[in-house]
């Protein structure tokens, strides 16, 4: 899907499910990208994507990032950037940093927005995203850090963010 995607087109992982907006859709992630229609599909989340998300989130609480302060999170990122940008492998290097930050947005915005974690298809491939029930619109972190980490940019976590958050804030 990005940059930093841990899945391409072509990886054995092949179980799409939900058609986010339009029912369901089966088949190969190579005949869902190639013949793409524009609609993105998602599927629930397995036993070892959950444990990717998971592992991000206990690699955050050892860097001492709140998930649940988008300024945090936005500062830690920023600090991050600006330690790679010294040293390239600082931080395990950008592929970890990436992954680290994509992680804490979709779960700050799996906490605090009407939006859970899927697996999303797209015409740019398969990586970790979230949906929300009866849209037909995907969030895919990974692709939102990692553009801003290509262009070194620094700052926007915390607007992003809450915007994202705003759109579909999560009903008490």
């Amino acid at each position: 899907m990005g940059l930093f995607s841990r899945k391409g087109k072509n990886d054995a992982d092949r179980d799409l499910g939900e058609d986010v907006g339009s029912g369901t859709s089966e088949g190969d992630d190579d005949l869902v990208t190639e013949g793409h229609t524009g609609r993105p599909v998602s599927r629930r989340l397995n036993d070892q994507e959950r444990a990717r998300i998971e592992a991000g989130v206990a690699r955050l609480g050892e860097l001492g990032v709140d998930i649940d302060d988008v300024d945090a999170i936005g500062s830690a990122y920023d600090a991050a950037l600006a330690r790679s940008r010294a040293d390239s492998a600082a931080d395990g290097g950008p592929d970890v940093i990436v992954d680290t930050y994509a992680i804490a947005i979709g779960e700050h915005l799996a906490r605090h927005s009407a939006r859970e974690w899927a697996v999303v298809t797209d015409v740019f491939g398969t990586d970790l995203g979230l949906v929300a029930a009866r849209a037909d619109t995907v969030i895919v972190p990974h692709n939102l850090v990692g553009a801003r980490w290509m262009r070194g940019e620094s700052g926007w976590v915390p607007r992003v963010v809450s915007h994202l958050v705003g759109l579909r804030p999560r009903s008490s």
